[in-house]
């Protein structure tokens, strides 16, 4: 049996064709098993914050702890960029980009910056 954790890179192509609630099912389900998620194009705000409402309704004294949750910025072009015209026009970046998603009790973000996020993950 091999040992270690478990990576699951997810693309932006196959998030693109799911609803919110299965983008967090999906995260939460590999997450509560202990694995960590890497999303190629990150959640929207919104997204976010319905992650983090279910994840506490899943969190259990004995079992689930939680997750812990690094994403990079929205990226900013010159122009037209991710604001008001981006909007208006239906211009896809004005998202977050990639994001790392693991269980609370074995991710620590370690360093976070503009184009680098270093964590630390313990096995089970």
């Amino acid at each position: 049996m091999i040992q270690g954790v478990q990576i699951n890179l997810i693309s932006g192509d196959r998030l693109d064709k799911m609803t919110t609630m299965e983008k967090i099912r999906l995260i939460l389900d590999d997450v509560i098993e202990g694995n960590i998620v890497v999303l190629e194009t990150g959640l929207t705000p919104d997204e976010q914050s319905k992650l983090i409402e279910v994840t506490m309704l899943e969190i259990t004294p004995d079992g689930f702890s939680g997750i812990e949750m690094e994403t990079y910025a929205p990226k900013r072009s010159s122009s037209m960029g991710g604001g008001f015209f981006a909007k208006l026009l239906g211009k896809k970046g004005s998202g977050t980009r990639m994001t790392v998603i693991g269980p609370a009790n074995q991710m620590k973000t370690i360093k976070k910056d503009k184009d680098l996020i270093s964590a630390w993950v313990s096995s089970r």
